[in-house]
């Protein structure tokens, strides 16, 4: 369990609904409303620059995203691929460590090559990590830790006695990390989705309806404003998270 946090949220989780509506709205393509939030994720990125939030988790496709229409499908899987080969120099510039999550052997061998690229490029960045969430579902992030430890069970180096939460945790994806403080859903369902099913045990959720093509720096400081104004208490009693307020 993580000890007590300061106010400030190291590590924004988000879920960037909406995209599909904000275009139906306005009687487009589904498609050009992923486009459209592309712009979101660099307002995203910049407010948690000037923040200085550590890290920044976005679910940009998840496992069951697979089932979509094949032309929506397609039309992502392009505008990744723009992402990879325009955006990667400049959050690079910007000192981003760009970390992929998810079960990647879905996607094209040229995309897989280069999301290994761009991870090997940024590696070394500490402005802040950018993680982006593709081809994940929680499930499969739970299921591959525990392949992980009934492999090493196999092989003998590790007693089935043995295996706690902290070991389960250091087998998952962002395992590095820590855990996120503030999950953001936009668009307006109330639902995590299989996001991060194990790292969100303890974090806060905020929702808001707003579409994730017309998020907007408002949106967000009111977002982290509100985490602020929320007392973390992580199983403990309110004496025991402000003893001196007790006192």
């Amino acid at each position: 369990m993580n000890s007590l946090p300061s106010r400030k949220p190291r590590h924004l989780a988000i879920i960037m609904d909406g995209n599909g509506r904000w275009a139906e709205r306005r009687n487009r393509p589904r498609t050009l409303g992923h486009r459209a939030g592309v712009r979101a994720v660099q307002v995203c990125l910049e407010f948690c620059l000037s923040e200085g939030i550590e890290a920044l988790t976005l679910f940009a496709f998840s496992s069951e995203n697979w089932k979509r229409p094949a032309e929506e499908v397609g039309a992502l899987m392009k505008l990744f691929l723009r992402m990879l080969d325009h955006e990667v120099e400049e959050l690079h510039r910007r000192g981003a460590r760009i970390v992929f999550i998810g079960d990647r052997r879905g996607f094209a061998p040229m995309i897989q090559e280069k999301m290994a690229l761009t991870e090997a490029l940024t590696a070394g960045n500490r402005a802040i990590t950018l993680n982006i969430a593709a081809g994940y579902g929680g499930r499969w992030d739970i299921a591959q830790a525990a392949r992980r430890l009934a492999a090493e069970v196999a092989a003998g180096t590790l007693l089935p006695e043995q295996i706690d939460e902290s070991l389960v945790a250091a087998r998952l994806s962002l395992a590095d990390q820590p855990e996120p403080d503030l999950f953001i859903r936009t668009g307006g369902d109330l639902r995590i989705s299989n996001f991060l099913l194990w790292q969100l045990a303890y974090t806060e959720l905020w929702f808001t309806e707003t579409l994730w093509p017309d998020l907007d720096v408002t949106t967000l400081r009111q977002a982290v404003d509100d985490f602020c104004n929320r007392e973390r208490r992580f199983g403990l009693t309110s004496a025991q998270v402000r003893p001196g307020d007790a006192a």
